[in-house]
């Protein structure tokens, strides 16, 4: 891989992409970790003389309201405490760059392409040979984003010699012992929302770990599966899914593990119960893993958070665990997304053998070793 700690660009036009997909409330930017994480990189390109155009998504877009609220114009506030940048709020006209006397730009929302017809997501060539001419060189430092083969992580690699910036650098090295692990027991500890989103990661991971410790909303879809009631909690009625995790379950029985403790709300009260205990009108909100199913771990993996950590009333799943990980012997690397601002927000940030800036991307590496725009770009990219 071509890394820019190795290669001195300088004098050129630069596309660098990041990825920004940062947690925002009120139009401030709550978690900026991911922002610092790429600082270096930026200032690496500027201080070799290079203008540099970021690109970066953030949220979803499926309708023109959603752009309201995905707009990266929070990021570019941000961003101007570090470096001086300028916004340009088209991403579908970068034309003023070209008039400019900045040196550094923030492009608005790459995923403004996806409406009214998808050019970003689908990967849309002609789009990424539109960015391109704007520059020389294309460097992606956006580890969060390469499980994605997007038209700005991956199709502009066809018409710019590609690099990668030190974040995607720092990943690849911290994260190989999990990549080409030779320590056991390994486990992972994955929370989360949704089983749908994660039942091909959760295959994968299962083949690599000894442990799998399921906990957030995850976890409820599978005690359905077993016959368990988790009264109104969030759980996936999809057949396909269902059954997905039944042959999972009928697999790995084995390797998979999770807690019967609970918070939920019941009639407005926040109790703590058994699985057992559990009744049709309750709500789980939190998870309370008990240590002693990790203890003997060796390396561990946690991605995802084991409740609703924002909310004080179910915080204690999360900030337990990251407790008790804190204190153990294990490696500890912590998968990236929510599970960094949760570590960040409860105070555990300089506790663990490495924080990851990558969620779905970290989870898709440890599980098969790869990642889809990295393997596009080593096919497809001028390198």
């Amino acid at each position: 891989m071509n890394y820019i700690s190795s290669n001195k660009i300088e004098n050129k036009r630069i596309l660098l992409r990041c990825d920004f997909n940062v947690p925002v409330k009120n139009n401030k930017v709550v978690d900026d970790s991911k922002i610092i994480r790429s600082i270096d990189t930026i200032k690496l390109l500027l201080n070799n003389n290079n203008k540099v155009i970021i690109l970066s998504h953030f949220g979803r877009i499926k309708s023109e309201d959603d752009k309201i609220n995905n707009t990266l114009y929070p990021v570019y506030e941000e961003l101007k405490k570090y470096i001086d940048i300028d916004f340009i709020s088209d991403p579908f006209n970068l034309d003023d760059i070209n008039n400019s006397n900045k040196l550094c730009f923030l492009v608005e929302n790459t995923r403004y392409t996806d409406v009214p017809e998808k050019k970003e997501s689908i990967n849309d060539l002609e789009l990424s040979k539109y960015w391109s001419q704007f520059a020389d060189v294309f460097v992606i430092d956006a580890f969060a984003s390469l499980h994605r083969a997007h038209s700005s992580t991956a199709g502009i690699s066809n018409y710019l010699k590609t690099y990668f910036g030190l974040l995607v650098e720092e990943e690849i090295n911290n994260l190989e012992p999990l990549i080409n692990n030779n320590k056991h027991p390994f486990t992972v500890i994955m929370g989360g929302a949704k089983a749908s989103d994660k039942i091909k990661i959760i295959e994968g991971i299962l083949e690599r770990c000894d442990k799998l410790i399921l906990t957030g909303g995850i976890l409820n879809t599978f005690l359905k599966v077993i016959g368990k009631s988790v009264g109104k909690s969030l759980v996936s009625d999809d057949e396909d899914v269902l059954e997905s995790v039944k042959n999972i379950l009928d697999k790995y029985e084995n390797k998979i593990f999770f807690s019967n403790e609970f918070k939920i709300n019941r009639n407005n009260e926040i109790l703590t119960v058994l699985l057992d205990e559990i009744e049709d009108n309750d709500i789980i909100y939190d998870n309370l893993i008990n240590n002693k199913i990790f203890t003997d771990s060796k390396i561990i993996f946690f991605n995802g958070t084991c409740g609703m950590y924002e909310d004080n009333n179910y915080k204690s799943g999360t900030q337990s665990l990251l407790k008790d990980l804190s204190h153990i012997e294990s490696d500890v690397y912590i998968g990236g997304g929510d599970t960094v601002t949760a570590v960040n927000t409860l105070g555990f940030n300089n506790e663990f053998k490495y924080l990851s800036s990558g969620g779905g991307a970290t989870l898709e590496y440890v599980a098969y070793g790869k990642l889809k725009a990295l393997e596009y770009i080593k096919e497809n990219g001028v390198i």
